[in-house]
């Protein structure tokens, strides 16, 4: 393998088709999908055409009674905590010195921080693994190793100097991993199930170093070290588990699964599990038949990319057409019980599950936030029928199984000229308006005409276009701040939104750089049926004049693009990684850091930037915001093993890695 690899020149400010993504990652992580048409064909009108926006703000977010629009949807009007007398106080301002914009094969972190790989693609994870090797890679091994790409990561902390890592392992990119790869028709079979075997998710030891923020894979006896792969058991639980849609040849029950595919972002549970989301499991199935179930999951009629069908039968749907059927759930983990198969909980509905994230009603129900990460669909929530009990671990490992499925529908308060797609800000100064819940089903009772409760659950999306949700510009990561519980929505980007589409949640038509949505829920009870929104982030170049940094002064911040996954410090201010910077801004991706809350609202900084061709995965900061664990994924994606474009982060070939970022001082990271 080559020493080095040739840096790439900071590029200008570019246009790019597609969502900003190189065209090798949408091959690989989603199968083009950006380059097909939306696979969303529903009547659902853009927000403009379905309300009268003559409601100004203060009538429809203010007053006590609602008018007409409102008053349709059958709602009282929101309270807003909004930045009035009583809100929370302030999160101190971050005061880190930017990463200024770069094309290095490096993780660049600020000044006065330090940073080291955890853990890295082919690192041994279970006891007796072998040692990586590259040229001679084999599924057995593969299986016990630490697998590929590196999205979600979250860590269980067992005491204040040990903790329990899970990371997933979305897609596989087989040009980087093996010598004179092509494509998947003419793979070696042992190499489609080294791929197999590097999808899933790892769950690694690992403890601190000293009392500094830096963790390091554990020396100790690793007993709850896991792999899962492509070939894990895994329960079918909640309505759907046992339904017909959900039987197959090997396994007439509907119950069991085996693996689970391209899990993208997740979530930790109050009651210590882990939250995984299939995404973009369509891309791994061939030969679907001609119908409009398979077609609005992007099923393809032909012959998958990837080819597994030739390893395994049940990936051609000609034969095994309900196979696909056991994949696009939420996948539950229980760190503490290795033995324990993983649960895919159905009744939070089957879509491109970006992940999910829970957080406690005031009556102590689940509630759970989801994005399906597809053009033009939708923000998904589900409110749990039980409540969450302190301690009582078989108990809450049933909170996700009954509940109520909702699906979001939004309208802004602007005059529908004022929104005309191109990022102006309508008179009011702001994108913002209301929004409901619409339920979708319980797990006794479907609310969509013409579907079960396991239709609506197996077929979300269709029961969801039915209800009338609102089409959204891909909705990603969703997490809610712990200071002041609104909830914020990662919106990737949407090209293939029209100017004429464009309406006040989605303002830009197209949207190539993306943007952030922050829900405030009814009196700020996460299981409210009504909210009220902003949209605080527009992101891009600062410089153009369809970008919107919460009123703040462009002139003093960061570019932006892309947001993907979100999460916060303790102090509730926004951090924000991205994925296609390197097509849409001609830099590399990064982790931003935004205050969401006081006068320094919208001042968006730089925190770190991920290698050549890499997206930055994760975040996750540790609850006493010491550090943060950061996932370049897919580095030098657009090279090939014979002639990488980055050789991060060992200085040979390419390798996703998870990397642990913390002040030299020992402080709180960021501040």
């Amino acid at each position: 393998m080559p020493e080095s690899a040739p840096r790439r020149r900071l590029l200008p400010f570019v246009d790019t088709v597609g969502g900003g993504r190189s065209r090798r990652t949408c091959e690989l992580r989603c199968g083009d999908a950006c380059f097909h048409p939306a696979p969303n064909k529903s009547d659902n009108a853009y927000f403009g055409d379905i309300f009268a926006k003559a409601l100004s703000r203060r009538s429809m977010l203010g007053a006590a009674v609602v008018g007409a629009g409102a008053g349709a949807l059958g709602m009282a009007a929101p309270a807003v905590a909004d930045r009035g007398p009583g809100r929370p106080k302030p999160a101190p301002r971050p005061t880190f010195r930017s990463v200024l914009p770069n094309n290095d094969d490096k993780v660049t972190i600020p000044n006065g921080y330090e940073q080291h790989v955890v853990v890295r693609w082919g690192d041994p994870v279970l006891p007796g693994a072998p040692e990586f090797d590259v040229e001679n890679q084999t599924a057995e091994a593969q299986a016990q190793q630490f697998g590929y790409n590196c999205d979600y990561v979250g860590l269980h902390q067992l005491d204040e100097n040990r903790g329990l890592l899970w990371v997933n392992h979305e897609y596989t990119n087989e040009n980087l991993m093996f010598r004179g790869y092509r494509n998947g028709a003419s793979a070696t079979p042992e190499q489609i199930r080294i791929a197999m075997a590097a999808h899933g998710g790892s769950i690694v030891e690992v403890e601190r170093v000293g009392r500094t923020g830096q963790w390091r894979l554990s020396t100790g006896e690793r007993r709850y070290n896991r792999r899962i792969t492509t070939d894990t058991p895994f329960t079918l639980t909640g309505p759907a588990a046992g339904h017909d849609l959900l039987k197959t040849e090997e396994d007439p029950t509907g119950t069991t699964v085996r693996g689970m595919l391209n899990n993208c972002a997740g979530g930790y549970t109050p009651w210590g599990t882990f939250l995984s989301g299939e995404e973009n499991f369509n891309q791994y199935f061939g030969n679907a038949p001609a119908s409009p179930e398979y077609a609005r999951y992007g099923l393809s009629t032909g012959a998958s990319g990837r080819r597994w069908d030739r390893v395994e039968e049940r990936f051609d749907l000609s034969r095994h057409p309900h196979e696909v059927n056991r994949f696009g759930w939420i996948v539950e983990t229980d760190p503490l019980d290795p033995s324990a198969p993983p649960a895919k909980r159905t009744m939070l509905g089957r879509f491109k599950h970006e992940g999910a994230t829970v957080r406690l009603a005031e009556d102590g129900r689940a509630v759970a936030y989801m994005g399906d990460d597809e053009r033009f669909d939708y923000i998904y929530k589900f409110v749990s029928a039980k409540k969450f009990r302190e301690g009582d671990t078989r108990h809450n490992l049933t909170l996700l199984d009954t509940g109520t499925l909702f699906v979001a529908r939004l309208t802004g308060n602007s005059p529908e000229e004022e929104i005309d797609g191109s990022g102006a800000l309508p008179a009011d100064g702001e994108f913002d308006g209301y929004g409901d819940w619409i339920p979708l089903a319980s797990d006794t009772t479907s609310f969509v005409d013409g579907f079960s409760v396991a239709e609506v659950l197996v077929h979300t999306r269709l029961a969801a276009d039915a209800a009338g949700a609102t089409k959204m510009d891909r909705p990603e990561d969703i997490e809610a701040s712990p200071a002041t519980g609104k909830v914020y929505v990662a919106l990737t980007n949407n090209t293939a939104r029209e100017p004429g589409q464009a309406d006040e949640p989605n303002p830009r038509g197209p949207n190539k750089h993306g943007h952030i949505l922050e829900i405030i829920e009814h009196n700020g009870d996460a299981a409210a049926e009504a909210f009220a929104w902003t949209v605080p982030l527009v992101c891009g170049n600062p410089e153009d004049e369809d970008t919107y940094y919460a009123g703040y002064d462009k002139s003093k911040v960061m570019p932006i693009s892309s947001p993907d996954n979100v999460t916060f410090d303790s102090d509730g201010n926004l951090w924000i990684s991205t994925d296609g910077q390197p097509g849409t801004l001609g830099i590399n991706d990064g982790l931003h850091v935004m205050p969401v809350e006081g006068r320094f609202r919208g001042e968006l900084k730089t925190f770190a930037t991920v290698p050549v061709d890499a997206e930055a995965c994760g975040p996750f900061i540790t609850k006493d915001d010491k550090t943060v664990f950061l996932a370049p994924q897919h580095p030098g994606e657009d090279g090939t093993f014979e002639a990488p474009t980055s050789v991060w982060p060992d200085g040979d070939f390419p390798r996703p890695s998870v990397v642990c970022i913390w002040h030299k001082g020992g402080r709180a990271v960021g501040r």
